[in-house]
Formats: C-alpha cells, sequence, structure tokens
C-alpha cells in the first residue's frame, strides 16, 4: 500500500474496530478511550494514513487557513507583524498565507480575488497606498467572512482597526525638533489617501502651531516614502537653503535622505536634525543612529491575528466592533542631538 493512501477502513479492517470508532479516534474524540485510540494511531501511522484535511474542511466550512496582505514583506516593520501573527496562528493551529499588494491597487484587489476563491477563514491586511476605494474589502465581508485592518486603517464602517495613536507619535516627533531648535522643519509625507499619513501630517502641523511656528505647505513633501523619494527630497531641502530640521514618516525615506544630505557636506545634526519613524534595525547603526519612532510591530500582529481568530471562531460578536489603539515610543538618538 502506498504511503498515505491508506483510509479509515483499511484501518478499521486491520485492527477488527467500527469505522466510525477509528474516525472518532482520528478527529482525538473523548468518546473514545485512550487505549484504544493509542492502538489505532499506531496502526494509522503504520499503514501511512494521512488525513484528508480537504474533505474535513468540506464538512466544517473552514480551511484552518488565514491570510495577512501587507504592502512589502521586505519591511522590518511588516516582517515582525507577521511574526506575531504566525506565532497566535500557529497555537491555534491555523495556517498563514502572505501575500504582497507591493503597494499597489490593482495587485492589492488580485490578491483578494484569489483569496476569496481560496475560502481562506479571515484576512488581516494593512491597505495599499494607492487604495481609495474598499468595494474588494466590501466583497469578502458580504461573504460574512471576517477581516482585521492593521498599521494603515480604513475608513470602512463597522471595520476593525488595529494602530498606533499616529497623530500623537508625530506630533511628539515634531516637537522634540522644535525642542532642539529646529524653526524650519520639512515633512516627508505619505500618500494622504491613506488614514495613517493623514494622521502624522496632522501632528505635525499641530506641533508647529501650538509652538507658533509658521506653517509653510513649500516644507510638505508627499512621496511613497521610498529611498529614491528621500533622495529626491534631500534635493528639495537644499534648493530651499533654510531647512534646519526633518521629520519623516518612515525611516527608509530619513535615511536616504541624511545619506544624500552629508554626501553635499550637510552635517547631521548641527546643521538639519532628522526623525524618522518605525524603527527599522539599520536606524541603530547608521551613522549617525536615527530619531525615531518605535511602533510594537510584534504585539500588533499577535492582536490582529487573536481578534480574527475569535472571530472566525464565533467568539467575538459582529455587533461589537473594536478598534485598538497601540502605544508607540520615542527613541532619541543621535540624528537629533543638537543641543
Amino acid at each position: 500500500m502506498g504511503k498515505g493512501k491508506a483510509t479509515i477502513h483499511d484501518i478499521s479492517n486491520a485492527l477488527g474496530i467500527d469505522s466510525s470508532t477509528v474516525s472518532r479516534a482520528l478527529n482525538d474524540s473523548p468518546r473514545v478511550s485512550k487505549k484504544t485510540k493509542k492502538r489505532i494511531l499506531d496502526k494509522a501511522n503504520e499503514l501511512g494514513y494521512l488525513r484528508n484535511s480537504l474533505a474535513s474542511n468540506l464538512r466544517t466550512n473552514k480551511t484552518q487557513t488565514i491570510a495577512v496582505v501587507l504592502p512589502r514583506v521586505s519591511r522590518h516593520f511588516f516582517a515582525t507583524v507577521i511574526a506575531g501573527i504566525e506565532e497566535t496562528a500557529y497555537e491555534a493551529g491555523y495556517n498563514v498565507i502572505i501575500c504582497q499588494s507591493l503597494d499597489n491597487l490593482k495587485r492589492e484587489k488580485k490578491i483578494m480575488n484569489t483569496l476569496i476563491s481560496n475560502r481562506v477563514d479571515g484576512i488581516m491586511i494593512s491597505i495599499a497606498m494607492e487604495t481609495t476605494s474598499y468595494e474588494h474589502f466590501e466583497a469578502y465581508r458580504d461573504l460574512e467572512k471576517p477581516i482585521v485592518f492593521f498599521d494603515r486603517p480604513c475608513a470602512l464602517k463597522d471595520c476593525y482597526n488595529i494602530k498606533i495613536d499616529n497623530f500623537q507619535a508625530s506630533y511628539n516627533a515634531t516637537e522634540h525638533l522644535i525642542s532642539k531648535g529646529c524653526r524650519h522643519i520639512v515633512h516627508l509625507s505619505g500618500s494622504q489617501d491613506i488614514e495613517l499619513y493623514r494622521q502624522r501630517k496632522k501632528g505635525y502641523i499641530e506641533a508647529l502651531i501650538k509652538h507658533g511656528i509658521e506653517v509653510n505647505p513649500n516644507y510638505i513633501f508627499e512621496s511613497n516614502l521610498s529611498e529614491q523619494d528621500g533622495i529626491a527630497s534631500a534635493k528639495k531641502i537644499l534648493e530651499l537653503n533654510t531647512i534646519d530640521g526633518i521629520y519623516s514618516a518612515n525611516d527608509t525615506s530619513a535615511i536616504s535622505a541624511i545619506q544624500y544630505l552629508k554626501s553635499q557636506n550637510i552635517k547631521i545634526p548641527e546643521d538639519i536634525a532628522v526623525v524618522g519613524f518605525n524603527n527599522d534595525p539599520i536606524s541603530a547603526v547608521i551613522d549617525p543612529s536615527l530619531t525615531t519612532i518605535n511602533q510594537p510591530a510584534f504585539q500588533m500582529g499577535k492582536i490582529a491575528s487573536t481578534l480574527l481568530l475569535d472571530q472566525i471562531n464565533n467568539e467575538f460578536s459582529s455587533t461589537k466592533i473594536v478598534s485598538k489603539v497601540l502605544d508607540s515610543e520615542l527613541i532619541i538618538r543621535n540624528s537629533s542631538k543638537r543641543i
């Protein structure tokens, strides 16, 4: 008999035990004694029996699979979120599918369609920068399947968001630069179609207003916050010739801006102080080390997956919508230590 070809009936015939008892034992039913269960499991291993997961899934209407959709796996923040998700899912007996949107709306929609076709039990997603409409998420919810948004909150009515207070974190970052004597602060902002980046921009503006500093629209650069965008922003900053501070909505652009400015003989932080966002590992080892906002990424992943699994297992009321706001931390390093 080929490996994996044995059936419940083969085990039943080999042991002279009713097939229904074999089935219950293989599903760890308490109705079967430990002694009988051991005999059945030993024989199943001997015969090379493999559980038919597909048939089981059809009976339960569950695939024991959840999905996470995020912009880029290569970003340290998202990789750490995935670690939190996978730890929780593994403990609960669920598999995790990981998909990248690459911040592209068309790709995100295609991923959602694929996940619907594959009948995943639930989805966690950090939406793409290009995402301004939510029909593809509504289509999934119409199937009465749970979806949890993390990091980048979604404006859909009655949806679950796991996030930090981006307004306050941004306010703190900007106020820190002001406390170091900065008065002409550029903000490297993400797409204003994304609520997360709107909140970070608002925090920046509010900090300036509180300290009596004029808000200059020419000091706000909107982009995808890539490495190339950071370099392009640094070139604009040199043209302005008045900037003494940079607050970037992510570390990637902040770091590339620092590197370009240094290549142009700009001293960091003496000439321009810099604060980033995300606390990527490289931020602690570049020269100068980058002041940044740390987000509880692992905790965010665990909370998002726990909330999703609670819904899948009908332990969470659909009328009790929860958005959790997690704490963040300003980590002060050399890129902003001017005085």
